[in-house]
């Protein structure tokens, strides 16, 4: 699956964040978006998830022209359910009223439930969490959070995932261990990955990195 981003604007009334930004990411690759705050970095990840309508800038609601394609098909117009897109945040954002294997198995496509019920086990396994299933996700540490939060966006089978400064949050070790963990799962799963990040040790390729400036 390959994601193919051409944005000729994003902005709004006041003025336009992005002009004319195209990039393509391969199955396993991760680019690396970076810039200054207010370049807009977050505002391309919505406007390819299709979430940008609930981005504002300032007073004004954001506005993008071009086209969003994955493996050729133009998904541009499609409601951002239907994209297939998987985003991961700062914050981990698991329900509160929910047990970590709950938080899981939202994730998972419909199905039988004991095939489910085995891809959340799976997931736990592989992010070292085993036995963690019944816990309170308040219960865990940041690191533990951030792995839940990674598993459950990699069990909606996602045919790409938008990474919003996933590392910012965690302590230098942890930062290092977890950004290894979410690039070794990408690469596995040959999934086509955007991230933004501050930090230049957060590069995956440096051959695949764009730097944003406000466009004015």
């Amino acid at each position: 699956m390959t994601l193919s981003v051409h944005i000729a604007t994003l902005g709004s009334a006041q003025g336009t964040l992005v002009r004319d930004l195209r990039f393509e990411v391969r199955p396993g690759q991760i680019l690396t978006l970076m810039g200054a705050s207010g370049s807009g970095k977050s505002s391309v990840l919505a406007a390819i998830a299709g979430t940008l309508g609930s981005v504002a800038e300032g007073a004004q609601a954001l506005r993008c022209t071009g086209a969003v394609r994955l493996n050729g098909d133009d998904i541009t117009h499609q409601p951002t359910a239907q994209r297939g897109i998987g985003l991961l945040f700062q914050d981990a954002l698991l329900f509160a009223h929910m047990t970590v294997a709950e938080n899981l198995l939202f994730a998972v496509p419909p199905g039988p439930r004991a095939q489910r019920l085995a891809q959340v086990q799976q997931a736990l396994e592989e992010a070292g969490l085993q036995g963690y299933g019944a816990r309170d996700p308040a219960t865990l540490s940041g690191g533990q959070r951030a792995r839940v939060a990674l598993m459950r966006a990699l069990l909606a089978s996602p045919k790409a995932l938008l990474l919003d400064e996933p590392f910012s949050k965690l302590d230098a070790t942890l930062r290092d261990q977890f950004r290894s963990f979410v690039f070794e799962h990408l690469r596995e799963r040959h999934i086509p990955a955007v991230l933004v990040t501050h930090d230049a040790a957060d590069i995956a390729d440096p051959a695949l990195v764009l730097e944003l400036a406000h466009a004015g």
